[in-house]
């Protein structure tokens, strides 16, 4: 089995290094890497040179999140492609193989897994990780909810259908989305774990709400999200934010902070929602609603050593 890895990046000085370092680490090592750089600035290329990297570059305005992957994968050669962002990093040595393990069943047409945030992440930022990437995996999804950051597809999927270059975001939904319209299975990998570095402001925060919210839009023309989404959505998730960082005894710590990340999240959103149809249900809880109030139990212990990362 061949895999390639893409990995989009521009400007990714502080994160390339270990996210390369950590592919290094893999028990699968029969990997190709491509990393496709939209014109960086800062040393992202000079720091890739010392690993076994391909780049392809492609110029700042010809870049959506789209192309830069069918660029990338174009230039591979693997059966599988790995899709990577350039600030992830890999916990455990086996994070290929248990990102790959599912494509044994031919009916699964891509697989996606765990994300988890890193010192600087917004403490909301946490709580939506939490909600969007669990601690157990599921084999068979119901929604087309994945998220590119930490996946893989089959090749010739993507032969068959190429990610849409128009969109300003979301092409990994947009993707799912008509792989199981094809009859194709998508899987989650809980063992699969990155650490997802996102060192945003909150006006990169509401930008990057925005911009999906306009994808989703695009992918899903009949959805909507009105202003009463916006208030209920705050408040709900606000409240399970500080019920969750009450437990964990930094509320008054985090309170500016989980405030300020909602308002903008939601915000965001529905700046992009505007003039769109009502939500499915199952999207709704996929992409919005907080995590439930009742504890979870500890995330599953492995026997596996996680890689260590020298800073």
């Amino acid at each position: 089995m061949r895999c390639s890895i893409v990995i989009r990046a521009y400007n990714e000085e502080e994160h390339i290094g270990r996210l390369l370092t950590g592919i290094g680490q893999q028990t699968l090592c029969e990997v190709e890497i491509i990393l496709v750089d939209s014109g960086s600035t800062d040393a992202t290329l000079a720091i890739a040179s010392r690993y076994p990297v391909q780049v392809v570059h492609i110029q700042p305005e010809e870049f959506t999140f789209g192309r830069s992957l069918n660029w990338g994968i174009a230039a591979s050669q693997g059966d599988f492609i790995v899709i990577a962002s350039a600030h992830v990093y890999p916990v455990y040595p086996d994070w290929l193989e248990r990102l790959l393990a599912p494509f044994a069943d031919p009916q699964v047409g891509l697989t996606y897994g765990k994300q988890r945030g890193g010192a600087s992440t917004h403490f909301s930022e946490h709580q939506i990780f939490a909600r969007w990437f669990p601690d157990q995996s599921q084999s068979r999804q119901p929604v087309p909810f994945c998220n590119n950051a930490n996946a893989a597809i089959r090749r010739t999927l993507w032969e068959q259908h190429p990610y849409d270059e128009t969109l300003p975001g979301l092409e990994d939904l947009a993707w799912a989305h008509w792989a199981m319209e094809q009859g194709h299975a998508i899987t989650y990998s809980a063992e699969a774990e990155i650490i997802h570095v996102h060192n945003e402001g909150l006006r990169g925060v509401s930008n990057r709400y925005r911009r999906e919210a306009m994808a989703f839009k695009r992918i899903f023309p009949r959805e909507h999200f009105h202003l009463w989404d916006f208030a209920r959505l705050v408040a709900s998730n606000v409240a399970s934010d500080l019920w969750h960082a009450a437990r964990q005894r930094v509320m008054w710590k985090s309170l500016g902070g989980i405030v300020g990340f909602r308002l903008m999240q939601f915000w965001g959103t529905y700046q992009g929602y505007r003039r769109s149809g009502p939500l499915t249900w199952q999207l709704r809880q996929t992409f919005y609603y907080p995590r439930g109030v009742t504890p979870s139990g500890a995330p599953a212990q492995r026997d596996v050593q996680p890689i260590r990362y020298h800073e």
